[in-house]
């Protein structure tokens, strides 16, 4: 099984590393990069926090003194498929703009001036 991407689609800018390793992607992700990280990560705690139930069983709960506390776990559950999703779409564009599947004029600038050395 060929998983080789290029064999299906030719890069449209200028390729800096048609296989970069993981610590080389990691290693080029811009600001934006992070502050998309931290922005999916941020709005995921805050939509498991919020989409924690008061409702239903709950109050069945509180009436009999026992309060589960879902709000937590939740917000905990949904911050971690954030930042696990954060981190995957900010490693794909740092990863394609290596590859020139994505605009990639600081990267093609940086290893220009890293290779003339």
């Amino acid at each position: 099984m060929n998983t080789d991407i290029t064999a299906s689609a030719k890069p449209e800018y200028p390729v800096v590393d048609r296989n970069p390793p993981f610590t080389k992607v990691v290693g080029n992700f811009s600001s934006l990069d992070y502050l998309r990280f931290a922005t999916i990560t941020g709005v995921s705690v805050t939509v498991g926090y919020l989409s924690a139930s008061d409702g239903g069983f709950v109050t069945l709960f509180v009436m009999v003194g026992i309060k589960p506390g879902i709000k937590g776990p939740s917000m905990v559950t949904g911050g971690l498929i954030g930042l696990m999703g954060g981190f995957m779409y900010a490693y794909q564009n740092s990863c394609g703009r290596l590859m020139g599947f994505f605009p990639n004029e600081d990267e093609v600038a940086r290893y220009k001036k890293y290779l003339n050395r």
